[in-house]
């Protein structure tokens, strides 16, 4: 290959049809590589998909096999329209509920994030589609003020996990870096982001594009780690090749770029078959909605209960439905690069209808606009049901407050005061404030939930799907209960986002301050009950210990419990209180019980030092339960001396 053919390999180039493409070489025989927005679906547009459950929706249920049917059904549709390269999964960490990009994400957690994320990629690179996760990395605020500015070891405990998780375990073919500054460094020309925790240290050998328009030099960037500039070619066309030509980017750096963008074409088939799909195809199936549903049945959250739920349709004459979110203005998924155009959205309204068609349960439908009316029928019914939503969640915008918009906290009152059997069904991009909360019989937490929505809650609402989704973020009482409460933290002062919580992100900074939230990290109800006993912690040995616990199913109906492992470490180790490392999914029977077993590995225990990754010498506490401040089994695993564990 020429300089000038390499070069082409490096950028994108505008096209109608696709968000982003490379274009390929024909007498090279090398084809186009044509990339596309998710994380959801195929999105900027594209008619004839799936709207899948946004990805905190996802996180929700807590089931790795379901992400990986999830990336299968997302990776056939990519493929379907001709899509090489889906823009996604996007496993940022949620350090603050106003972040507007917090739907599409895995949540707060690193852990929870890397397991999801490395699923999500798995199944979509089984449908021969690349995946590329994104945004590499400390990108968790749409405005801010300036750089942000995060230690080493929060970058490598905290914002960068999910990343290597991605690569080591998911086999990422791309990563995409943000446009965050941190320390100083935009993101794409940042070797603290990319080159040393990519590469170095995840074994990374795929290939690092720019976000869109996220570039900003081009030896700095060649150098430190980024392959592609997208959208077009600026930095990385005439100017790298002049960079090249003048030594200031050696011509072994250009050939490993082009190396990793082909490496993944051959991996990938590219090189092996002709190009199929289509931008028009219609690749929606009922299998994929099928999936669709079952995300959303499993990441919907019960928060709140007083023994309403499940409704009881013998003992129900009327049902109120209020809310424009319970109608056709119905609010499934966000906006920006994460919104997918829905085939046709299953509305609240509508699941509830179909499912009491054949009662003699009378169903009214009042779009709340007008409070007066919505309280007059809400009085007159047997329950009312309130659907709010936020409409916050959006790309390029973060938001100011946590209380839902136009007067519905007013209307979700005025409903409670006319009725005392309201459930409150949220749909919102993040955490949210509710000050009704005390006035009303239950609460449902949707995220966004896609274009089945209105099936599955009502197959939520009447039992027939007993809900087993657990929060993947922590629910604040107030805006300045916030790891992030002061304006250096959000959206920072004098040019600059201080990240000085440092671990405490999210529930580790709620236990670390003994804050109480308004519904911690991992909480989720059911309409049966669980116990958790026997817990058993293994020594370690060769770095791994086996950790086991009995789950039972205490109560009346069948159901599926989240168990999940805590690690708190030596106290000299400087760690929050305690840290998610490990989960499991367990479906049972009234009355029965499974055991459930976890791997704890030496990494799972290590601490950043300044020699690596160490897991330092001490007593570890072990804790299992069902959300991060309800852990009922507790025991100890020892290490003797200090294990340095390899990145």
């Amino acid at each position: 290959m020429s300089l000038q053919q390499k070069v082409s390999m490096l950028h994108g180039t505008n096209d109608p049809n696709y968000i982003g493409k490379i274009y390929g070489i024909p007498a090279l025989c090398i084809p186009d590589v044509n990339f596309q927005d998710g994380p959801a679906g195929v999105g900027d547009g594209l008619g004839g998909v799936t709207q899948m459950p946004s990805g905190l929706v996802s996180a929700a249920t807590f089931d790795t096999d379901y992400e990986r049917q999830y990336g299968v059904a997302v990776g056939q549709e990519f493929a379907g329209k001709g899509v090489d390269v889906s823009l996604g999964p996007t496993i940022n960490i949620v350090r603050d509920p106003r972040w507007g990009r917090s739907f599409e994400t895995f949540g707060e957690d690193p852990y929870l994030s890397g397991q999801m994320g490395a699923s999500d990629i798995a199944g979509i690179q089984s449908q021969g589609v690349m995946a590329e996760v994104k945004h590499a990395a400390a990108y968790n605020i749409e405005q801010p003020a300036g750089t942000v500015d995060v230690d080493t070891r929060t970058l490598q405990e905290i914002y960068l996990p999910a990343f290597q998780t991605s690569i080591e375990q998911g086999g990422a073919a791309a990563v995409m870096c943000g446009y965050a500054n941190v320390n100083n460094v935009p993101s794409c020309q940042n070797p603290a982001i990319l080159n040393t925790p990519l590469y170095q240290q995840a074994g990374f050998t795929g290939f690092v594009t720019s976000d869109w328009g996220a570039i900003h030099s081009t030896v700095e960037s060649a150098n430190a780690g980024l392959t592609v500039e997208m959208p077009g070619g600026y930095y990385y066309a005439d100017y790298l090749i002049q960079a090249v030509q003048d030594g200031r980017v050696a011509q072994s750096t250009v050939d490993t770029m082009v190396s990793r963008v082909l490496t993944q074409m051959f991996r990938f088939g590219m090189f092996d078959k002709a190009p199929t799909g289509s931008r028009n195809a219609i690749v929606t199936t009922p299998a994929h909605t099928a999936v669709a549903l079952r995300g959303t049945e499993e990441g919907t959250v019960l928060l709140k209960n007083n023994g309403v739920l499940p409704l009881n349709v013998n003992n129900l004459g009327s049902i109120a439905v209020i809310g424009v979110d319970g109608g056709p203005g119905a609010q499934t998924i966000g906006g920006g690069s994460g919104t997918v155009t829905s085939a046709g959205t299953y509305t609240p309204i509508i699941g509830i209808q179909e499912r009491l068609a054949d009662t003699n349960v009378q169903v009214a439908y009042n779009d709340g606009t007008d409070q007066v009316s919505a309280v007059t029928l809400a009085r007159s019914s047997s329950v009312a049901v309130v659907f709010a939503s936020d409409n916050y969640g959006h790309e390029e915008a973060d938001n100011a407050s946590l209380n839902l918009p136009n007067n519905q906290d007013a209307l979700i009152s005025a409903v409670a005061a006319a009725n005392p059997r309201t459930i409150v069904v949220l749909n919102n991009n993040a955490a949210i404030l509710m000050p009704w909360l005390n006035q009303v019989a239950g609460v449902f937490e949707g995220f966004y939930d896609g274009q089945v929505w209105g099936q599955a809650i009502a197959a939520l609402l009447f039992g027939d799907v007993n809900p087993s989704g657990h929060l993947p973020i922590t629910f604040p009482t107030s805006l300045s209960a916030v790891p992030a409460n002061t304006p250096a933290q959000w959206p920072g002062v004098n040019g600059a986002v201080q990240y000085s919580e440092g671990l405490q992100v999210g529930y580790r900074w709620y236990d670390a301050q003994n804050v109480t939230p308004l519904f911690p990290f991992g909480f989720g109800l059911s309409y049966t009950s669980f116990s958790f006993s026997n817990l058993s912690v293994g020594a370690l040995v060769n770095g791994r210990s086996t950790v086991t616990a009995t789950v039972t199913n205490t109560g009346s109906r069948a159901g599926t419990e989240v168990a999940q492992l805590y690690v708190g470490d030596p106290g000299s180790a400087g760690e929050p209180p305690h840290q998610l490392k490990g989960f499991q999914r367990v479906t049972l029977n009234p009355g029965a019980s499974a055991t459930v077993t976890f791997t704890l590995t030496a990494r799972d225990l290590a601490s950043w030092t300044s020699n690596g990754w160490v897991a330092g010498a001490g007593n570890y506490q072990v804790l299992v339960g069902d959300s991060s401040r309800s852990l009922p089994l507790s025991g100890g695993l020892t290490v003797s001396s200090p294990i340095p564990v390899q990145p």
